[in-house]
């Protein structure tokens, strides 16, 4: 039975893939989990069974939509810290529908920050950014090194993009989360609630069901699995640093164990300079891994992608004694084995009557 003494986290968007590995981390450290959740995107009812059969006394789930003010009022009375994970999370699909975009994530999290507000002691939150608050970073000075992009100048070469780089919100997707991100930072100043935002990079693991629009490490394994072609946008040289999924949760762990003396700070959060890869060079340790080539079909760039962006983690790095533990080889390894064994547990299942 839950205890009526014991208050629990709330995860909004807890069904998600970062949601689902958080949740899964408290409840096995044996803290009591509430997730809002409006299971609107594809996966997430499994990922929430999966929970559910971990520990269902200490796990409750609203099925609801930050968007609705009343629900997320009740969910948050409820809780002793509050990690915000809900969101629209793609570029694309921001630009065909501004409004839901804005809606979920500006209206959203204003939704969130001012539940927590109105609660006579306001638990602390925890908001998941995006480094699209940057912008795309056409500025940067870029020279190509073999198939991937680098900078010309050197500090950035080997720190990264800091959390000083001048904020530029390119797409509505940006503009939302920016707008989300301020309005973070600005509740920790003008009404004093214990706040930090967490900028991300391109975070990756097992319960993602990455598509072409978000999730891309994970998209790429699993058309490599069907046997089927990838479309890369540009000329595929882009890098990124990367990062997995258990090394994000530690640090989003540290973050809410140091909220005391963290609150108010924005940090860069990914792989940083030691987890950096470019998109061609994912392809070919999928083909390597696989151990057949991956077919690549090309089009044309997209609004507001970074031909670079790595982040510079040092300062929470400093602040927490934080850095991440998982190589990009042995990452993209546990995704793809854990995405062939789910590929092999859906074939192997028994057709359901009346379904083909």
């Amino acid at each position: 039975m839950r205890s009526a003494e014991r208050t629990p986290v709330l995860i909004t968007g807890g069904a998600g893939f970062i949601g689902a590995n958080l949740a899964s981390r408290l409840l096995s450290q044996g803290e009591e989990v509430l997730i809002l959740d409006n299971l609107s995107r594809p996966g997430v009812e499994e990922n929430l069974a999966w929970l559910q059969r971990q520990n269902p006394d200490a796990l409750d789930f609203i099925e609801g939509d930050v968007r609705d003010f009343d629900e997320t009022r009740r969910a948050v009375s409820r809780a002793c810290f509050v990690f915000h994970l809900a969101a629209q999370v793609a570029v694309t699909s921001s630009v065909d529908e501004p409004r839901h975009d804005f809606s979920v994530n500006a209206v959203g999290t204003l939704n969130v920050l001012e539940a927590v507000r109105m609660r006579a002691q306001p638990p602390p939150v925890i908001y998941t950014s995006t480094n699209k608050v940057y912008g795309d970073l056409g500025r940067l000075d870029l020279c190509v090194n073999g198939s991937r992009y680098e900078p010309a100048d050197s500090v950035v070469r080997e720190f990264g993009i800091g959390e000083s780089q001048p904020l530029s919100f390119h797409s509505p997707y940006g503009c939302s989360k920016g707008t989300a991100d301020q309005y973070v930072l600005d509740y920790t100043r003008t009404y004093g609630i214990s706040g930090i935002v967490f900028r991300m990079s391109c975070i990756y693991g097992p319960r993602q069901f990455g598509n072409e629009d978000q999730g891309w490490l994970a998209h790429f394994l699993i058309r490599a699995l069907a046997n089927e072609p990838v479309i890369l946008y540009g000329d595929g040289m882009q890098v990124r640093d990367v990062l997995y999924i258990d090394d994000l949760i530690d640090a989003l762990l540290l973050a809410r164990q140091n909220v005391a003396s963290l609150s108010g700070e924005v940090f860069n959060i990914g792989g940083g300079p030691g987890c950096v890869t470019s998109l061609r060079e994912v392809l070919a340790l999928i083909s390597e891994m696989q151990g057949r080539e991956v077919e690549i079909r090309w089009d044309e760039w997209r609004i507001g992608d970074q031909r670079y962006f790595v982040s510079d983690t040092s300062r929470f790095r400093q602040l927490t004694d934080w850095s991440p533990k998982v190589s990009l080889e042995e990452g993209v390894a546990r995704l793809y084995a854990w995405l062939s064994d789910r590929r092999r547990e859906i074939h192997s299942s028994p057709a359901i009557p009346g379904e083909p």
